[in-house]
């Protein structure tokens, strides 16, 4: 992980998950995620799928 996907997996989760999987099924979970759950369970999930290889 860079520092830039670091930056965005805090402040903007769904652009982190975009940038790294597309428009697919990861985004639309995260974007769920984040709204549902105030924010936090984005920015878990996208360091989640960021972290994985």
């Amino acid at each position: 992980m860079s520092i830039v996907d670091i930056v965005l997996a805090i402040l903007l989760p769904p652009v982190a998950v975009f940038l790294k999987k597309g428009a697919g099924k990861d985004l639309v979970i995260n974007l769920v995620l984040w709204i549902l759950l105030f924010g936090l369970g984005g920015i878990i999930h996208a360091f989640w799928l960021l972290s994985k290889k």
